[in-house]
């Protein structure tokens, strides 16, 4: 009989933040099963989107390890290895931030092939992703500042999930949205989830979103009860 495979993300008592004497997060761990889709809920400022960064090998933390398929992560952000940089695709809330304003929406979708060596799979993955999302060729052609905050979220879950990614980390992607929005990119992500067998985090405050999407929701207060909230989070 076959050992059972490791989860494929697990986060061991870590404590990370912007200043070692006021850590933002601390002592907090947290497993996501294969092909799970976990909520991580709780309210603005607690912490929240620094333990999403820290998951996806954003920011080092403090001290505590990260594990990826039960290997300890060595390195962090450019600095860790291809194999465990590209298992991660990342959407943030604020798709402005995120976005080169000079890029078209097509080039921002397919600048991970780009940066990986990959650039001949690029139109035809840009097609396949934009299908996914919901944006239509007209809107490919237009750089960030010509489309809504909606258009530019497809966008750039599009482009977390350029290189086929076994792990997605959403930290309040749809804080921004409306309703129609926001079911449209879930319902994308879920689409996603089914055929490729991903794991989900997904980070956020809003309870009702979180029940009806994740397979678990656990709340901020269960993993970092004597954590205050602070900036940063």
């Amino acid at each position: 009989m076959s050992a059972e495979a490791p989860p494929p993300l697990q986060l061991r008592a870590v404590t990370a933040g912007y200043d070692r004497r006021a850590p933002v997060v601390r002592d907090v761990s947290l497993t996501l099963d294969p092909g799970e889709c976990a909520g991580l809920l709780g309210p603005s400022g607690c912490g929240k989107s620094t333990l999403a960064r820290v998951a996806a090998l954003l920011h080092r933390p403090d001290a505590g390890e990260v594990l990826l398929d039960g290997e300890p992560v060595r390195g962090w952000r450019h600095r860790a290895p291809r194999a465990q940089r590209t298992a991660f695709g990342v959407v943030f809330q604020q798709p402005r931030l995120a976005a080169d304003p000079r890029l078209t929406l097509a080039a921002l979708v397919a600048e991970p092939l780009r940066a990986t060596g990959r650039r001949a799979e690029a139109p035809a993955r840009t097609e396949e992703l934009a299908a996914l999302v919901g944006l239509t060729p007209d809107l490919l052609a237009r750089r960030p500042h010509e489309v809504s905050d909606g258009q530019l979220q497809r966008a750039c879950l599009a482009r977390a999930l350029a290189l086929r990614p076994r792990i997605l980390v959403c930290d309040e992607m749809t804080a921004m949205l409306d309703a129609s929005t926001t079911a449209a990119l879930v319902a994308a992500v879920e689409d996603y989830r089914r055929t490729s067998g991903a794991a989900l985090l997904a980070v956020g405050h809003d309870r009702t979103l979180l029940e009806r999407w994740c397979d678990r929701t656990v709340g901020w207060h269960e993993l970092a009860p004597a954590v205050k909230s602070a900036p940063g989070g």
